[in-house]
Parts: C-alpha cells; sequence; structure tokens
C-alpha cells in the first residue's frame, strides 16, 4: 500500500498542523457524533451480480474511474474493477505493483493529481491515516485535480478527524466525498465479497453504488462523514480482541494436552461459530500465518478504536489488553505477518 508521495515529506508539517487543529475532546465528540436516524443496507446477492453484469456495460456507465494505492486490498478490488469493464485508471508509490492491471487494461498516470485531473471518480485504498490525508492533500495529491462534478471515495481505514479533513479538503474543490471503509480481507476483496461502511455525500454514494457491488457484497450507508470510519474502528477493535481470545484458547487446549485442531472444529459447530475462526484456526494450529490482513494494520486499527473510545469516555478494558498482544508481536518482527499472528505474542509470554 501507499505509504507517502515522492513529495510527501513536504506535506508532513501541514499534516500535523491539520490534526492537531482537529483535536476533540470528548465532549465535542459526543456532541458531533450522532448515530445517523436511519441506515441504509444493500445486501448484493450472487443473482443480482449477474443481472448487473448482463445488462450493464462498461459503454452504457462510461465513468471514468481512479484508483490510488494497489496493495494487498487495493490490488484486487482494482482488478475486479477492470474484468467487470471499468475504464480505470492506476496509480500507486511503487509504480510497478501498477504493471500487471495495466498489463490488463488499466490505463496508468504518474500522480494522484492527474488521475483525479482524469477521473469522474477517484477511489483510494491507503494503509494508514497519514498516507490517506498525504495522497489525498499533498503535493500532487488528488485534490488538486479534484473539481465540481468529481467525485472521491476513501476506502482506507482512518480515523474519523481524518476524514473529516480529507472531506474539507475534497469539498473544496467543488468535488463529493464518500469515506468508505470495508470489513473483509484479501480473499473477499479478491471475491468481491467486501462489505462497504460509507459515510458523506448521498449523491455520490447513489453515483457509485454499482461499482462497489462489483468489488463487495453488502453496502451500507451510514450518514455524516465520520460514522463509516467509526463503524469500521468498532469492528475491527471486535474482530482484534476476538482473536486475540481465540489464540489464548488454543494455546490452553495444548497446554492441558487437548489438540487445538479439534477445539477448532468443536468451535465451529457451536454458538460461538465464526468463519474468521474456521478459517484462521487450522493455520494458527500451524504457527503459520500467511498474511490476508497484516498485523501491523490490526494493531493501528486497535489504536484507533482506543483513541475512539478515550473521546467519549468509553471504558474498553479487554480492547486496550488485545492492543498490547498486537504491540509485542510486531516488536517480535510480525508486523507483515497476517494478524492472526498475535498468538506468537503469548507464546512468548509464556516463555518469559
Amino acid at each position: 500500500m501507499v505509504l507517502s508521495l515522492a513529495r510527501g515529506a513536504n506535506y508532513s508539517h501541514h499534516w500535523t498542523t491539520a490534526m492537531a487543529a482537529a483535536s476533540f475532546s470528548p465532549s465535542s465528540l459526543s456532541q458531533n457524533f450522532k448515530p445517523p436516524p436511519s441506515i441504509s443496507r444493500f445486501r448484493q446477492t450472487s443473482s443480482n451480480f449477474r443481472v448487473f453484469c448482463s445488462q450493464t456495460s462498461a459503454d452504457e456507465n462510461p465513468a471514468r474511474l481512479g484508483f490510488l494505492g494497489l496493495g494487498i486490498m487495493g490490488s484486487p478490488m482494482a482488478l475486479n474493477l477492470i474484468k467487470a469493464g471499468c475504464d480505470v485508471t492506476v496509480w500507486n508509490r511503487t509504480k510497478s505493483k501498477c504493471d500487471p492491471l495495466i498489463d490488463l487494461g488499466a490505463k496508468y498516470k504518474p500522480s494522484p493529481a492527474e488521475v483525479a485531473a482524469s477521473c469522474d471518480i477517484t477511489f483510494a485504498m491507503l494503509a494508514d491515516p497519514e498516507s490517506a490525508m498525504v495522497v489525498a492533500c499533498g503535493d500532487d495529491g488528488a485534490a488538486s485535480g479534484m473539481s465540481a462534478g468529481k467525485g472521491y471515495v476513501d476506502i482506507s481505514t482512518v480515523d474519523g478527524p481524518t476524514s473529516k479533513l480529507i472531506n474539507g479538503q475534497i469539498k473544496e474543490t467543488g468535488a463529493l466525498f464518500l469515506e468508505a471503509p470495508v470489513s473483509g480481507s484479501k480473499k473477499p476483496a479478491e471475491d468481491g465479497q467486501l462489505i462497504f461502511l460509507t459515510a458523506g455525500d448521498k449523491s455520490l454514494y447513489d453515483k457509485v453504488a454499482l461499482y462497489l457491488d462489483i468489488m463487495g457484497k453488502s453496502r451500507f450507508y451510514l450518514g455524516d462523514v465520520g460514522n463509516g470510519a467509526a463503524m469500521k474502528l468498532v469492528v475491527n477493535m471486535i474482530m482484534g480482541s476476538m482473536m486475540t481470545s481465540f489464540a489464548e484458547g488454543l494455546l490452553l487446549s495444548e497446554k492441558v494436552g487437548l489438540d487445538p485442531s479439534v477445539v477448532v472444529e468443536v468451535i465451529s459447530q457451536g454458538a460461538i461459530s465464526a468463519p474468521m475462526f474456521s478459517l484462521k484456526g487450522p493455520s494458527m494450529v500451524q504457527s503459520k500465518y500467511p498474511t490476508a490482513f497484516p498485523l501491523k494494520h490490526q494493531q493501528k486499527d486497535m489504536r484507533l478504536a482506543l483513541g475512539l473510545a478515550e473521546s467519549v469516555s468509553q471504558s474498553t478494558p479487554i480492547a486496550a489488553a488485545a492492543n498490547e498482544l498486537y504491540k509485542v508481536a510486531k516488536s517480535h518482527g510480525l508486523s507483515d505477518h497476517d494478524f492472526s499472528a498475535v498468538i506468537e505474542a503469548l507464546k512468548v509470554k509464556l516463555k518469559d
């Protein structure tokens, strides 16, 4: 994923200043962060998608799409748009990551600004809040290429204040903004089975819905900018805490002489069954962690979720404890492994 623009360092001071200006107190957030009166939800079935594909072509929907950030998630998402016949222009800090998509028909521009200028709708999937800010608002950032009639859809997982800052910069150009973080990892991205948690300009949501349906299985419209970011952080906080508890259970079972593989099977048939446990469990038992969602990103999301909780004075002791384990795992060189590698942090503690 994109970490910075070539000239992004020039923007770091402005980003830091902007974030400081966006700091908020618990009372201010509790006033501003209000659930929308209604939540719009759409579930895409396989038959819906077949109808869409058979009745809609690139000629009937000629919107030019941009895609910024071709990491573990962005690349398969952009690929699905290309496969569906969309006109896609790509950019990534490391240009070589664009080459496979260019070979399949994507266009390329050397900066986010040029992508945005040449496209009607620009999607961005970046690694963290700072990257999202730099790519959107830094030198040669997407905002420099935005204008009235265009739309910017930020799929990155960021905190609410960052999303609102990007929204403000995009709106100043006359363009529309939608935050749309996703629930799902590498395999759902490849299979077009992501869940979009959107908030922002409803007209842009309606316009990009057909593209979200190519990349995902369902979408939620949550109202004002910040709600999508908050929903994603809540979901990932729960996911991260579940994984640490699951890891504890696997290690405990082995310690008392049980077969952890059987534990995974038992869980899969009970009330606490979860796809994550069935998917990750067998590999964890073998101490293998093929990366679907990097551990460093899970820890980042835990940190942001804890910050959100602090801002509204909500106690989250379980998530806080889980976050410490992810930090231990990072300190042992597991940042780029799958987040299920957090189990190694518990093994380290057992050895200490």
